[in-house]
């Protein structure tokens, strides 16, 4: 569940682009707790997208999920942890409007008291990735 979010008093993005912080299992192995998100705002969601969300019952509340695919009211989201829930297996089909946008990328920071040149050099290297549409992961979800 995403922690920080660039938004306006009137709920809606101020930059079509924003930051997130995940707190929570549910999206392991794509997403761990601590990775830092690069948000696309009002971008089209297609089926296999990791997208931001505001929670169904608490909305105040952001959520990081796997867009597993439409369905009459909405999107139907899991997590990539089937076992950690918090997705639409709890409170079905999440309405389109509450759908804010598609993740693009994912950095981790850099682990405190690793200052060494290799560990730095180790870290840039494997720190920021795309996060990449999974189709055969939103059909193998959709069967759950």
């Amino acid at each position: 569940m995403p922690e920080l979010s660039r938004e306006s008093e009137r709920g809606g993005p101020v930059l079509p682009f924003g930051l997130a912080e995940v707190s929570g299992p549910s999206m392991v192995p794509t997403l761990r707790h601590g990775d830092r998100l690069v948000v696309h705002y009002g971008t089209r969601i297609r089926p296999g997208d990791v997208v931001v969300l505001r929670h169904p019952f608490q909305q105040d509340l952001l959520v990081v999920k796997r867009a597993a695919g439409r369905r009459e009211g909405g999107w139907w989201v899991l997590g990539d942890n089937a076992y950690a829930g918090g997705d639409s297996t709890d409170y079905g089909v999440v309405p389109e409007e509450l759908v804010l946008g598609r993740v693009r990328l994912r950095y981790r920071p850099l682990p405190a008291g690793r200052r060494s040149p290799v560990a730095v050099l180790r870290w840039a290297v494997s720190a920021a990735r795309p996060v990449l549409s999974d189709r055969s992961a939103s059909r193998r979800l959709r069967a759950r």
